[in-house]
Parts: C-alpha cells; structure tokens; sequence
C-alpha cells in the first residue's frame, strides 16, 4: 500500500509542530514512505495523509486527550484494523492541537 500523499496544509502543520518543539536532538525522516520526526532514534510523529500520528501511550491522559479532539482516532497507517495502542491520530482540521500533543509525545518518548 503507497503512503496517502499529504496536502500543502498538511505539510505546513507537520513543518510547524518540528519547528516548534524546538529541540535539536529531533531528527526529521521517513517511515514507510511517510514523514516522520524522531528522538534518540524513537520515532513519536508520523504524517499520513491528512493526518498527524503521535506516540502518546495508551493509558496516559494526554492519549484520552487526543482522543477526545473530533475527528481523532487510534493511528493505523496502514489502514487494516491494526491500530498502534499508544498511539493518536488528529486529523488537518484539528491543526491547532498538533503541537501541544506533539510536546507530549516528544517527553513520552523522552522519558522512556
């Protein structure tokens, strides 16, 4: 299955939250042909479509947080009933919550 191609908006959010964050040990790449931003080598953002994954851990309250943002779901890239537990998906129109999530997802690969 080829990666869901991401609209400009997309792209500009996924840009923002990197730049944002701040924090020059993220590195910036590609998963399975998706965007991706990662710390220490452990991925916590992924860009599919018009979506943001991010890597909150399931349990957490920032994960029900996420989940809570219309539109949001548990992240299954591939689309086949898989999803990752600890993970959230927060689609383009919910674009103001990318960062603060990301934030999360940053000190929860962080501290693990």
């Amino acid at each position: 299955m080829a990666a869901p191609v991401p609209s400009e908006q997309a792209l500009a959010l996924f840009d923002r939250v990197a730049a944002e964050l701040g924090d020059p040990a993220i590195t910036r790449g590609r998963m399975m042909g998706r965007p991706i931003l990662s710390r220490a080598g452990t991925m916590f953002a992924c860009l599919n479509g018009e979506s943001i994954g991010l890597k909150l851990g399931a349990g957490t309250p920032e994960h029900s947080g996420a989940l809570a943002v219309p539109g949001a779901e548990l992240f299954d890239p591939g689309g086949a009933k898989r999803p990752f537990k600890d993970w959230v998906s927060l689609p383009v129109d919910s674009g103001d919550e990318w960062v603060p999530f990301a934030v999360f997802a940053l000190a929860y690969v962080a501290s693990a």
